[in-house]
């Protein structure tokens, strides 16, 4: 209950402004991919070595990381806002719907449609079927961490938020491996399922439970020191993420240097995904009768991507000089802006939403 009363109360003070590691995200990722290619272009055998370090085909530096990215975010986390789901169920439902039902076959339809066939004749052709599983990856991945933000930007309802991002990530326990699975059969891009389980396993349900063990630890100590905790610790995550990026960019590099379009071309149906996914979403809400505050983060929710996991699904199932690691990167690399565009569109068309908005 604590964490309702202080998500309602910096509601009320306003929306909070991004950290510098937020807002430059897209910045930070850029230098990554500059600083990773140079690296592996200088010491190629050291990133080898640490490609090396694998356990159950788990490359260990990258599951440590992995960790220390995700845990923090999952502390924001509150299991127990479940119990408001049935408040705003018709939100809820039309975030769910585009969540599982819509966005993952779209993108599997963006990907068939862009990487097999209109920019095939500029994309190496081995990695055709990896990129596509890139982006089934990241579509699959409902985002968990940076909703808060995006959020709190639009005014959303924290309540709302809360309950949802649960919901979500309670869902993705169980749903992430067989829609993931079911996608890349339909592509003809075979998975071990030992693999995709496994992936799921160490980078969904054992952070999660790790999160909520410590989250209802530093609860205990009052809500003070659960906000200062996340403060200190929420940096480790974007450092993680960025080491990350260090290490799979130095394995891009040749790839690369040799098609440097390949990043752009990639973007494309991301972009087409992010603004058709939050457009469906703000557009039902409306219909459906939901308030401007539930629609916001509902259509952001719908739009944005838990890239972190996505990123480490793709390394773990297809390897750092994959494709599919590759294609879950651009994701990241494209988040921030592309998203602040989608809160500043939400937040303008406000007057059009309630003034033609069906009434329950």
């Amino acid at each position: 209950m604590n964490v309702h009363v202080a998500s309602t109360s910096s509601r009320k003070a306003g929306p909070e402004p991004m950290s510098i590691f937020e807002r430059y995200l897209t910045v930070w990722v850029f230098l990554c991919i500059v600083i990773g290619i140079a690296l592996g272009q200088v010491w190629p055998g050291v990133f080898q070595a640490i490609g090396r370090m694998e356990l159950a085909k788990v490359n260990l530096p990258v599951g440590l990381l992995i960790w220390v990215m995700i845990i923090p975010m999952l502390l924001k986390v509150d299991f127990a806002s479940l119990s408001q789901v049935k408040r705003h169920w018709k939100g809820i439902g039309v975030t769910l719907f585009v969540n599982w039902a819509v966005k993952p076959f779209s993108m599997a339809l963006l990907g068939w449609f862009f990487v097999r066939h209109l920019f095939a004749p500029h994309l190496p052709a081995d990695q055709l079927d990896s990129y596509i599983a890139g982006l089934i990856l990241l579509a699959a991945a409902p985002c968990t961490a940076m909703v808060f933000v995006w959020s709190r930007l639009t005014g959303g309802n924290p309540m709302f938020t809360l309950s949802q991002v649960a919901l979500n990530d309670a869902i993705m326990v169980f749903a992430f491996a067989p829609i993931v699975a079911l996608l890349l059969g339909l592509s003809s891009i075979v998975v071990p399922w030992d693999t995709l389980v496994t992936s799921v396993v160490l980078y969904i349900v054992i952070p999660v439970m790790l999160a909520q063990v410590l989250r209802k630890a530093l609860l205990k100590r009052g809500q003070a020191a659960f906000d200062a905790a996340l403060a200190r610790i929420g940096p480790w995550s974007i450092g993680s993420l960025l080491i990350t990026l260090v290490l799979l960019f130095a394995f891009q590099g040749e790839a690369i240097i040799q098609q440097p379009l390949v990043i752009a071309l990639l973007a494309v149906p991301i972009l087409i995904q992010v603004f058709f996914n939050s457009a469906l979403a703000y557009w039902l809400n409306r219909r459906v009768g939901e308030s401007h505050d539930v629609a916001c983060p509902s259509a952001l929710i719908g739009a944005s991507n838990f890239f972190e996991l996505a990123v480490a699904a793709a390394i773990s199932l297809f390897g750092f000089e994959s494709g599919a690691a590759l294609a879950t990167v651009v994701g990241v690399l494209i988040e921030v802006p592309v998203m602040l565009l989608v809160v500043r569109v939400v937040n303008q068309s406000k007057g059009w939403y309630e003034q033609g908005q069906c009434k329950p």
